[in-house]
């Protein structure tokens, strides 16, 4: 479910010049969620195929073409900082646009426009790239925290470039969480109209029986707050506790946790097993991996945007573990809500 605060992660410093609990869930394997068409990890020499059976965008064309954009959208894009420090750095003088120091924030510019930061010009924009982590629980997806908590910055690869996450997870939530490197097709991606469906294991502390089931598929109304029809199955139920399959589409804030908690069922571990057409598999937690080019063009019917290659293979990031590539061919490639 998602917090209604926006992070602004900026994982590159500025120029030199500039101042300055639970017992283990059943496997995911061979579980319900394992949908064709989309990305697996695996094990083992690649087959070589390609399993993304369907061609067909998953959501509209994202125009990224070289139209004119607010100057602080175009520095972010460059992966220097966020749009909000770019509206600061304007503000201390440390942008220059056609050769001119620039005072305000409020200028579009295009491709024809010279712009300087730092002293330094601006460098080309990265292609869109998309990466899949394994969130653990005890991570807050920001880029800090005022408790001083540990967030999913913390444990990233250094030398990745400036990365949004897509969508949240809450600080005891698990699984999958996106990152990419485009605010544009972050925005896109988190946008309700989307209608990409959520797919979460979710154990809960009582007894589910099919007038639970029923409840969720109708929607619920909490506190004046309505919340629509989630699918819900139960994958195993104990004495004391039941492990559910459960799917949403709004994904409002801490929603699966509120929803359980009205039926009188405790939530104690959520695992976020797919966002969209992008599945968890079998990476492990504090794991990241980079999808493949391809599957983000698919996917998103990206055009008109040119820009610089940083590498010339997928980078398969670990934070420390064994990291499992994601299966397909081998080509250069990439808030949502919080549950």
């Amino acid at each position: 479910m998602t917090n209604s605060k926006s992070t602004r992660p900026n994982r590159q410093k500025p120029s030199s010049n500039t101042k300055g609990s639970s017992a283990k869930g059943p496997s995911t394997k061979g579980n319900a969620f394992k949908a064709k068409g989309v990305n697996r990890p695996y094990k083992g020499k690649p087959s070589g195929k390609n399993t993304q059976q369907d061609t067909k965008p998953a959501v509209e064309t994202i125009e990224l073409s070289d139209k004119k954009e607010r100057i602080a959208k175009v520095i972010a894009r460059a992966g220097l900082c966020s749009r909000r420090d770019a509206e600061r750095w304007i503000a201390e003088g440390r942008v220059k646009l056609d050769g001119k120091v620039l005072e305000t924030p409020a200028i579009v510019v295009g491709p024809d426009n010279a712009i300087e930061v730092n002293g330094e010009p601006l460098p080309l924009p990265e292609r869109p790239r998309l990466w899949k982590y394994h969130k653990p629980k005890g991570q807050i997806t920001a880029a800090r925290d005022p408790e001083g908590r540990a967030t999913v910055f913390d444990h990233l690869p250094k030398d990745l470039p400036r990365l949004q996450p897509v969508g949240r997870l809450d600080y005891n939530s698990e699984g999958l969480l996106l990152f990419t490197n485009d605010g544009g097709l972050k925005r896109k991606m988190e946008l309700p109209a989307t209608g990409w469906t959520r797919r979460y294991r979710v154990r809960v502390h009582g007894q589910v029986d099919e007038r639970h089931i029923k409840t969720l598929a109708e929607g619920i109304t909490i506190d004046g707050v309505h919340y629509a029809p989630i699918e819900a199955s139960i994958s195993h139920q104990a004495k004391t506790n039941a492990w559910m399959l459960m799917s949403l589409k709004e994904g409002k804030n801490r929603e699966i946790r509120r929803v359980c908690e009205h039926l009188g069922l405790i939530v104690n571990r959520l695992i976020r097993v797919s966002y969209g057409p992008f599945q968890l598999g079998e990476i492990e937690p504090g794991d990241i991996v980079e999808l493949p080019a391809k599957l983000i063009q698919d996917q998103f019917g990206l055009e008109g945007r040119t820009g610089r290659k940083p590498t010339d293979k997928p980078s398969t990031k670990s934070t420390g573990k064994k990291t499992v590539p994601s299966r397909g061919k081998s080509t250069s490639g990439p808030r949502g809500k919080r549950s």
